[in-house]
């Protein structure tokens, strides 16, 4: 007997505070994921407003905005017969939480604040949200009006459980509970949960995609299940540069890998998996059997809705892949370069000027300005519209087709060699040799 679910996570060029366009990437990750058959579909976290919107979490009008898309997304017919995940700031009772609100056909299903908040290196979560320290609580939200509107709800579920559909158990975590030492992934598995998401704002750091990976796949390697993981992508506004890796995982092995370094605006994952083999990896695990015995229970949220279809029997299903990390030298070059492109285009500016002295640290911001002049010309070749729309507004050139990193680079960064009393002939030819070979004007 199977019991085959299509599920969906995506990864989002999110813009902080672009309420309209954020619409529109979440409209266009939902249409995707539907095209493709999934019938859960989970993005970043923050999606609705974006995540690096800083002291704006403060003003009222963030929240007021974000709910207005979310009515959006609960009108349209986009949204019908597919459970939908996305992430905004709810406030509750006058305290400021990072949610998850999960819904599906006009109905809110459950509003599920975070629990552990990031707040080391560049996070600082705990300045704009409160954690929410009630486990395995519910309390009454009182939705607005403009959303009682569309749902026919006066109060719905807000706190910390999980969805019970027809063929499974769904529970959330929110980025940073994956990193902490008491996940709640692992008490809602041993309850029976056999999905588990994450909605990420995650950011890059060299060679932080290998913890990622391995904390996804050791998430449900002892505990079995499948996990699901959506992730923030592109420069939203701040100095970080957010390196999608959207991935799925099942029984401890990856089954679908998304890409950490492009320039698509939205990029959607989906996998067609088994609950069968989640149930059968899980009752050889005899630990595992006995802890579930003695857990206690989340509140259970009913869903009259199935993640499996009846005529499922000759469905394929997704076989685990080897992850295909980028060497260090490949993410130097290339998360950069995707920041440098962000900010070009958001900035609407129409290049960038450097004083190419021969030096390392010139020199270097050179090639990542190259590098990122490859990365547009590669994704134009592949048919990203969105990629040459910005190029053609940036060069004013409606015609424009950047088919060559050093002539798009001519048309884009302006390089001069400032010297002084300390500058050697050596370092005027290193600047000029280098200048050359990239094509700058």
């Amino acid at each position: 007997m199977s019991r085959v679910v299509a599920v969906a996570t995506c990864a989002l060029n999110q813009w902080a505070l672009d309420f309209e366009g954020n619409l529109e990437r979440i409209f266009r990750s939902i249409h995707i994921a539907k095209s493709k058959g999934a019938r859960y579909r989970l993005g970043p976290e923050l999606e609705i407003c974006g995540y690096g919107c800083s002291d704006h979490y403060y003003e009222s009008d963030t929240l007021l905005h974000s709910f207005q898309v979310l009515e959006k997304l609960l009108q349209s017919p986009a949204t019908q017969d597919i459970i939908c995940d996305v992430g905004m700031p709810v406030l509750h009772r006058n305290v400021r939480y990072n949610c998850r609100v999960i819904f599906l056909n006009k109905k809110i299903l459950l509003i599920r604040p975070k629990i552990s908040l990031a707040n080391t290196g560049n996070y600082r979560e705990l300045r704009w949200f409160t954690p929410w320290s009630k486990a395995r609580h519910v309390e009454e939200y009182f939705l607005p009006r403009i959303i009682q509107e569309v749902t026919g709800q006066e109060t719905v579920p807000f706190g910390d459980a999980v969805l019970a559909t027809k063929d499974t158990c769904l529970g959330a975590e929110i980025c940073e509970e994956l990193w902490a030492p008491n996940s709640p992934h692992i008490e809602m598995g041993l309850d029976g949960v056999e999905i588990f998401t994450n909605s990420s704002g995650s950011h890059h750091v060299l060679r932080k995609a290998h913890a990622r990976v391995d904390l996804v796949n050791s998430a449900t390697a002892k505990n079995g299940g499948i996990y699901i993981l959506a992730n923030q992508k592109g420069c939203d506004g701040d100095r970080l540069y957010y390196d999608g890796c959207a991935m799925i995982s099942m029984n401890g092995e990856t089954v679908a890998q998304g890409s950490q370094f492009s320039l698509d605006d939205v990029e959607v994952l989906v996998a067609t998996l088994d609950l069968e083999d989640v149930r059968s990896y899980r009752a050889e695990i005899s630990s595992r059997n006995l802890a579930a015995s003695k857990v206690s229970p989340y509140p259970r949220v009913k869903v009259d809705f199935a993640l499996s279809c009846s005529d499922d029997v000759a469905v394929p299903t997704c076989m685990p892949i080897q992850w295909r990390h980028h060497s260090p030298e490949e993410e130097i070059s290339l998360g950069p370069a995707c920041w440098l492109w962000d900010y070009l285009r958001r900035s609407k500016q129409a290049g960038f000027l450097l004083p190419l002295s021969g030096g390392i640290d010139s020199s270097a911001t050179a090639c990542i300005v190259y590098s990122m002049c490859h990365q547009v010309c590669l994704a134009v070749k592949n048919g990203n519209a969105d990629v040459l729309a910005d190029a053609r507004r940036i060069v004013n050139d409606e015609t424009y087709i950047p088919k060559h990193p050093r002539e798009f680079c001519k048309r884009i960064f302006t390089t001069c060699y400032m010297a002084s009393e300390n500058s050697s002939q050596d370092t005027c030819n290193r600047a000029k040799l280098l200048a050359e070979q990239i094509g700058r004007y």
